[in-house]
């Protein structure tokens, strides 16, 4: 049996994802790493008249159960929140929310886009903040915003975690790895951009102060303390709210030239660098230069990830036909290889819908037949994105003049063992899979070196590979089949 000594503590990491939510309890200590899950809520987004809406009030709700249930596991050393990127809640001058946070699927954005790039053209806007274009990015959502009756009454812009955040202690910050996927952060100086902010006509005062990983986030409010039956007092600590971020702390990389893939409904594939690559060629090749812990910077590219399978998943099971995941892994390990292939980032595919559909459109448009049954479909999504990553870090380790030797495959998509061998056949690289709870790993793991219960970012990776279960593959089969998929994907 595992004896608690005096040096370990409990934190509690609030883990929210694009489909769940989770409170998870972490006992950490020097050579301790152990997490239990104390509550799961889902989240679902709500499609009003006026565009799809995270239900945001149910996330806080949720929240605050799961921190009642952790308040009964035993003492809390503190609180950590991590979320997903780029979203965000205006709060007038009373500090009150007004109205529910958009979706980034939402559709209001690629006119934004076009009107922001009018002002500050892609090169600028790369050159300061070094993201990947995406339409959700967080200043074409602003813009997006403009047309608003809550546009005159904000006073305060808060992205999702630092408004929970808010919400448990009433202090107003944002947290640097979140901040930096705004696009009105500059990447090189490490602070908001007043250059960008101003040209673009925002008001300098809704951007808070910046927090580091680590930094406290305040106390929990009296009400909170009651209602969760956590001691008055109970520091909140800002980890990296980014969930990319949190799980990249937590990649178990013991030797240098690593590559991570950070597998969920995204699949956010790169390198973890000292500076970030701002040339033009890496604003072409679309890749993004994101803050992670310690000054790093997480040069990565997003990919549509398991939400294809997700989506397909879902699709079936409107129809009355859901396979279960086991069913349709096994059936897609018996599908005929490399029948179909697609670009997993063609814009078609973003949004909610029927994404079997959707696939079959895209297989005509490039001349191929759709997959015979659900794990014909798998495969296609499984193989598709394992050349994905393949194109990826190839292009990362190109552009930043890096050599690569190990890819480490976190999160969700760890598990799923034919993608991760896929990835190694593809790549042609030794893949270590795990661990899934990356992300909940480096929430805890920063809320504990806080409190000096763990090194730096290298010992803490050194303990999540001693303590967590991890699988290995090696590249197999012929290397040739994966050249020839990925030539049927190249432009032209």
């Amino acid at each position: 049996m595992s004896v608690t000594s005096q040096s370990d503590a409990t934190f509690a990491a609030v883990d929210l994802g694009a489909t769940s939510g989770r409170v998870i309890t972490g006992l950490a200590g020097p050579e301790k790493l152990t997490l239990t899950e104390v509550h799961r809520f889902a989240n679902t987004p709500v499609r009003l008249p006026d565009g799809l809406r995270w239900d945001v009030l149910a996330l806080y709700r949720g929240m605050l159960d799961g921190l009642r249930s952790a308040a009964r596991s035993g003492p809390i050393a503190s609180i950590g929140i991590d979320t997903w990127a780029v979203d965000y809640g205006l709060l007038d001058a009373d500090g009150a929310l007004l109205g529910l946070p958009f979706h980034y699927r939402d559709s209001r954005n690629g006119r934004a886009a076009e009107e922001v790039l009018a002002v500050c053209g892609a090169q600028e806007l790369y050159a300061v903040g070094g993201l990947q274009h995406l339409p959700f990015n967080t200043v074409f959502q602003l813009a997006a915003h403009r047309t608003s009756a809550q546009w005159g009454s904000a006073r305060t812009m808060l992205l999702i975690p630092d408004l929970l955040t808010n919400w448990l202690t009433g202090t107003v910050g944002a947290e640097i790895t979140n901040a930096s996927t705004t696009g009105l952060f500059d990447a090189s100086a490490g602070a908001w951009s007043d250059e960008l902010i101003g040209r673009l006509g925002l008001e300098r005062s809704w951007f808070p102060p910046l927090r580091e990983p680590g930094d406290s986030a305040g106390t929990l409010l009296p009400h909170v303390a009651e209602y969760t039956g956590l001691p008055a007092g109970t520091p909140v600590t800002a980890v990296a709210s980014h969930d990319t971020a949190s799980a990249v702390a937590a990649v178990p990389a013991t030797e240098p030239g690593f590559a991570y893939v950070s597998c969920g409904t995204w699949s956010l594939a790169g390198l973890e660098l000292a500076a970030p690559v701002l040339t033009e060629e890496s604003r072409a090749s679309n890749f993004t230069n994101e803050r992670g812990v310690d000054g790093t910077v997480r040069y990565l590219r997003n990919i549509m990830g398991m939400w294809l399978l997700e989506e397909c998943r879902r699709t079936w099971g409107l129809r009355g036909d859901a396979p279960g995941l086991a069913e349709l892994l096994a059936s897609a390990a018996r599908a005929r290889p490399f029948a179909a292939v697609i670009d997993p980032d063609d814009e078609a595919f973003l949004a909610p819908g029927d994404m079997p559909s959707r696939i079959d459109a895209h297989l005509v448009r490039t001349g191929q037949a759709p997959p015979e049954g659900p794990g014909g479909y798998v495969r296609c999504v499984l193989e598709s994105l394992a050349l994905a990553h393949r194109r990826t870090l190839r292009q990362a380790a190109t552009l930043a003049g890096r050599e690569l030797s190990r890819i480490h495959l976190v999160g969700g998509g760890s598990r799923n063992e034919l993608l991760c061998q896929w990835t190694a056949d593809a790549t042609g690289l030794p893949v270590t899979a795990g661990p899934a709870e990356a992300t909940a790993l480096g929430n805890i793991l920063l809320q504990a070196r806080a409190r000096g219960l763990a090194g730096d970012l290298v010992s803490m990776r050194q303990l999540v590979a001693r303590t967590q279960e991890l699988r290995h593959y090696t590249p197999q089969g012929d290397r040739r089949a994966w050249d020839r998929a990925a030539a049927r994907l190249a432009p032209g």
